[in-house]
């Protein structure tokens, strides 16, 4: 099964661009849906909590997201922690799932740090979605309710986008003005031929 990654900065549109794939019968797994379950597993939940202490819990003593990710988006080693945490469980449950999926051509996995995890090299392929930097803070203050100051520490926690466009097998420009859904038939039947 090919393993392919559609991955982009915040604001990027990968969900959007992943909705076409799965219009085009081509399985998509949300890792960042995916992780968020794992925030609750109670190993994952011990950890952070050393880590971090009880200031990111709930009175009930689940995971309080927005103090953690109000520590880890302003502190690039606290993020790093997170992501050797949880990103392995999810690559596990990614492979499984792939396994599943033996009727598609390929299976697409769509996440945020594809690069900044490393996990880059267990792809066959990788697409990266991109839009100028005012649209990504544009479509992330909007999305989230958050200042433009938050969005862009967010934002520059991540890799930039050229460097991802570089790495990357695709790139999609998925900025308000052009037409996205011919990108994406154009890689989705270069795909098909990969096998």
């Amino acid at each position: 099964m090919l393993k392919v990654a559609v991955t982009g900065n915040i604001g990027s549109g990968k969900s959007a661009v992943c909705g076409v794939f799965e219009v085009l019968g081509i399985p998509v797994f949300y890792a960042d849906k995916e992780a968020k379950k794992f925030y609750s597993d109670a190993e994952v939940l011990q950890k952070i909590t050393e880590k971090f202490g009880t200031g990111v819990l709930t009175s009930d003593n689940t995971l309080n997201t927005k103090a953690l990710a109000s520590i880890i988006f302003n502190d690039k080693q606290a993020l790093e922690f997170v992501n050797r945490l949880i990103h392995p469980r999810v690559f596990e449950l990614f492979n499984q799932w792939c396994n599943q999926q033996t009727s598609a051509p390929y299976c697409i996995q769509e996440a945020a740090i594809i690069f900044e995890s490393g996990s880059y090299n267990k792809f066959d392929r990788i697409i990266v979605v991109h839009a100028p930097e005012e649209i990504l803070l544009q479509r992330v203050t909007k999305r989230d309710g958050i200042a433009l100051n938050q969005a862009r520490e967010r934002l520059n926690n991540q890799m930039s986008q050229g460097e991802k466009i570089t790495r990357a097998d695709y790139s999609l420009l998925n900025d308000n003005s052009g037409l996205i859904i011919p990108q994406i038939l154009k890689i989705d039947k270069e795909l098909r031929k990969i096998l």
